[in-house]
């Protein structure tokens, strides 16, 4: 059966009375059928957050007049800050990856399997290693070498093709290089990375190495839209998995690998379901 195609509303703008009636009000009034509605008030800087869906069956508004409706009628009044996203609308995810392939496999997987509603036109690697690993899957494959002397053109040229093939958000799956500032800047909060969770206690090439000579008793991984600050912006999904002294430095690195693989598809899943909104240099997660 065929979900009913949806209108999604995120919203943040300072807590007041009236908000949940003014947005319900808005969609019934207009023929709308409210699917699944979250909200949450943020008690310390008093800042509302709310997630919205509804059913676009009947929906007096047209489509392409919705935003511009919801603006002078509702948004305005609680000065918001909001985004609306349409169900029908297939995101363009693409991937950038370096030697390290676990992570690409389990998307790829997913990818093929249906699980999500997204389209990967390219990956895009500093590396040739994967290379075999988007021909298999039959997705366009564009290396392009960096070093310190290319980097500024080979990042113009990234841009360039993310522009042309229309991507509307980046997954760094594994992909072992710093990010400019201006790369950034044009794809904020849709740039998703992973890490492992040792940081910043154990950086560098061998984190399982300095994690095993600790004797730690937990590893885990972490999920975040890329800022300037590195590996330090809003956190998307995180987990841990507990190890014991039992445990050598394969065993580490091989469940080390397998968390990444799920917080970052964990993550992938909840940004295409607009389920993130993010606020100052956190996230609010929505059911």
């Amino acid at each position: 059966m065929n979900k009913p195609q949806q209108a999604i509303v995120l919203i943040s703008c300072p807590d007041q009375r009236g908000i949940i009636s003014a947005v319900t009000d808005f969609i019934s009034e207009n023929n709308g059928n409210i699917l699944d509605l979250d909200e949450h008030v943020d008690p310390t800087d008093r800042i509302f957050f709310m997630r919205v869906a509804w059913d676009l069956k009947g929906f007096k508004i047209p489509t392409n007049d919705i935003k511009e409706v919801f603006q002078k009628e509702i948004a305005m009044k609680y000065v918001m800050s909001w985004n609306i996203h349409l169900s029908s609308y297939v995101p363009k995810m693409a991937l950038f990856v370096s030697k390290l392939s676990h992570c690409l496999y389990d998307i790829l997987g997913r990818y093929q399997s249906g699980d999500w509603k997204v389209d990967i036109p390219v990956i895009v690697s500093n590396h040739e290693n994967l290379q075999e690993v988007a021909d298999r899957y039959e997705i366009p494959f564009v290396y392009l070498s960096i070093t310190p002397e290319t980097k500024i053109k080979q990042e113009a040229n990234q841009l360039k093709l993310l522009k042309d093939l229309q991507v509307d958000f980046i997954v760094l799956a594994r992909y072992m290089q710093i990010l400019s500032a201006n790369f950034i800047e044009s794809y904020p909060n849709r740039i998703i990375n992973i890490h492992h969770s040792f940081l910043p206690a154990f950086p560098g090439a061998r984190p399982y190495h300095s994690a095993h000579n600790r004797g730690v008793k937990i590893i885990g991984a972490s999920s975040h839209y890329v800022t300037e600050d590195l590996d330090a912006g809003p956190i998307i999904d995180q987990d841990v998995v507990r190890i014991s002294h039992k445990n050598e430095i394969p065993e580490l690195i091989r469940k080390g690998k397998d968390l990444e693989k799920i917080v970052l598809s964990r993550a992938i899943y909840l940004h295409i379901s607009r389920k993130v909104l993010v606020y100052q240099n956190r996230t609010i997660i929505f059911d």
